[in-house]
């Protein structure tokens, strides 16, 4: 019998990196996240049983159900994976029109970001940027690989 997600409560290791999981100290899944952003490195989890590398961090291994997790330092380079650009303010911090992109990581996992590219693709190599913000870790936001 599968036991259904949505009947069980999420502990706070479970919370997905968000900019409110950044303003807390209390997330212990996410904070060696964000400390690392502060030293410009991207950090992504991987299994020490059987290497699976995964974003956003959780508490097991998505591939072989490990609690042998750890943090491990990203290259930061990857690949467009799909892209939108955004034609309306939805933050204060973004003046339109800017793109939205799903990277896949060369490590393999994908993150939704920011992609700053004067001719943005599918398919287009990028690396990892940041973007500062006033008060808390500045944010990974990828740029085109000249």
């Amino acid at each position: 019998m599968a036991l259904e997600a949505s009947c069980l409560p999420l502990p706070q290791s479970c919370s997905p990196v968000t900019e409110q999981s950044a303003a807390r100290d209390s997330d212990a899944l996410t904070s060696r996240f964000w400390e690392a952003a502060v030293e410009r490195r991207l950090l992504v989890q991987q299994c020490a049983d059987c290497g699976h590398y995964q974003f956003y961090p959780r508490p097991v291994c998505l591939a072989c159900f490990s609690l042998n997790v750890r943090w491990v330092t990203a290259a930061g380079t990857g690949t467009v994976y799909s892209m939108t650009t955004v034609w309306i303010k939805v933050v204060a911090e973004l003046e339109p029109p800017y793109t939205v992109a799903i990277v896949e990581l060369d490590e393999g996992p994908r993150l939704t970001s920011n992609l700053i590219s004067h001719d943005p693709r599918i398919g287009q190599r990028v690396r990892v940027a940041w973007r500062e913000r006033e008060g808390m870790p500045p944010l990974p936001i990828f740029e085109a690989v000249q």
